[in-house]
């Protein structure tokens, strides 16, 4: 009995292995498979051989499987039918011995499934989901063998599967389906969720998935925002701009900032022991490089890592002048914004308190709604002072105070300037309402 024992635990063993085998091998990472078969690893050129053709990696493992759970079933049923069937006889009960043959049959194969299933399937895949590489690697030389062992079958086998695959329309020598941007993104959530990704490499890694997507013209410094020289304006007036204001480049325009005629580079400028609007004109002032504003922000981008250019105008669809942008403005909106030391930049969105924040008028409305975790119209509105004079519906005017509020958020405009929002406060409670409140 006790060989009989030893015997059946082993068939279960080989079950185990042979499950575990399969997802181990689905499971593992295929970049790390390739490279490793690059660098000649014996296991791995092994696995890559299973791997490269599916339908006979999985007729192989099927086989081995239900061999294994076949010669389970009939040692059992061969070896303990007869001793318990003896055992319920044995107990007097009224039974013809035919049912109690039947019943032992069952109580056999109930039994012999739950070890089968525990301990065959369910454990040895929970263990390969969890060491999915080093078991398939492990594996690689068993699995090899068995595939040249059962050839035949296996050839039989893929023959039969893929026959019926090309009757139900499928192609079974179609590579698998591709990862879309949709499913790599959802990864990287789940991979941040589980602590594999910090938050902020997340954010990197979605902000280049979305960096496609993006216009010029949202990333930009709007044309009001603009700090431009007059060419007119004598060196004084340039000089207490630049000296005020603090860029590294300033377009210079004629008659108007629909005009730009050239970019000063303050670097050269201020190099300049003598300086006049000519000297400047050659050696501080560098040709304008026009954009349309709705080029994506990657082509911008990389346009302007070829040309070799720090510095963009970008113009609408007639001809003016919408705005400027720079290499960093693009970088920003993959990394987050950069500020450097003392360069008087204040960040868009600054908390005052657990639910209240200071807010810059020229946030963008996707970081003001992910800050303030209220669903606000971001499909509609581009920045958080386009949304507020949607709330007010009118433009403010210069100077002007006032208070509104949308949902549970209220919002006190701090500053107007040239009808733009620029300084507001935004306190988060428990009221809902889109009334005005003007003072």
């Amino acid at each position: 009995m006790l060989q009989s024992v030893i015997l059946l635990i082993i068939l279960i063993v080989l079950n185990a292995i042979f499950a575990s085998a399969e997802i181990a091998v689905i499971s593992m990472n295929n970049s790390k498979l390739k490279k490793m078969t690059g660098d000649g690893d014996k296991r791995a050129v092994k696995l890559s051989k299973l791997t490269n053709q599916p339908s006979r990696f999985l007729a192989t493992i099927q086989v081995a499987i239900t061999l294994s759970g076949f010669l389970n079933s009939a040692f059992a049923a061969d070896n303990f039918s007869e001793p318990l069937t003896a055992l319920l006889i044995g107990t007097g009960i009224p039974i013809p011995e035919n049912v109690l043959k039947s019943i032992s049959m069952i109580i056999i194969t109930i039994v012999l499934s739950y070890f089968n299933i525990v301990f065959g399937e369910l454990v040895p895949k929970r263990i390969a989901m969890k060491k999915a590489d080093s078991l398939a690697l492990a594996l690689s030389g068993l699995l090899y063998g068995v595939s040249k062992f059962f050839a035949p079958l296996v050839a039989l086998l893929t023959v039969s599967t893929n026959g019926l695959l090309r009757i139900f329309g499928i192609n079974p020598n179609d590579n698998e389906e591709t990862l879309t941007e949709e499913e790599i993104r959802m990864m990287l959530i789940e991979g941040n969720q589980q602590g594999i990704l910090e938050s902020y490499e997340n954010e990197i890694i979605q902000n280049v998935f979305e960096f496609d997507d993006i216009p010029a013209q949202q990333i930009c410094t709007h044309r009001l925002d603009v700090h431009a020289l007059d060419v007119d304006d004598d060196l004084e007036e340039w000089n207490h701009t630049i000296l005020s204001t603090r860029h590294t480049y300033y377009p210079i325009y004629q008659d108007s900032k629909d005009q730009i005629i050239g970019i000063l580079d303050t670097r050269d400028y201020f190099r300049m022991k003598k300086r006049t609007k000519e000297k400047i004109k050659q050696q501080a002032v560098h040709p304008v490089y026009f954009v349309p504003e709705d080029m994506k922000a990657d082509i911008l981008f990389q346009n302007m890592k070829s040309k070799r250019t720090y510095f963009a105008v970008l113009l609408d669809e007639h001809g003016g002048m919408s705005g400027i942008i720079t290499v960093q403005d693009l970088i920003e909106e993959l990394v987050g914004d950069m500020y450097e030391a003392n360069d008087g930049t204040k960040e868009k969105i600054q908390s005052v308190s657990e639910n209240c924040w200071n807010i810059s008028g020229d946030a963008d409305l996707d970081d003001v709604q992910n800050t303030v975790s209220v669903d606000l119209p971001t499909d509609l509105y581009d920045t958080f002072n386009g949304f507020v004079c949607s709330i007010v519906e009118r433009i403010p005017k210069d100077g002007e105070q006032f208070q509104c509020s949308y949902e549970d958020l209220d919002i006190h405009v701090h500053t107007v300037t040239n009808h733009i929002i620029r300084d507001t406060t935004v306190t988060k409670n428990t009221n809902t309402h889109q009334e005005e409140k003007t003072s």
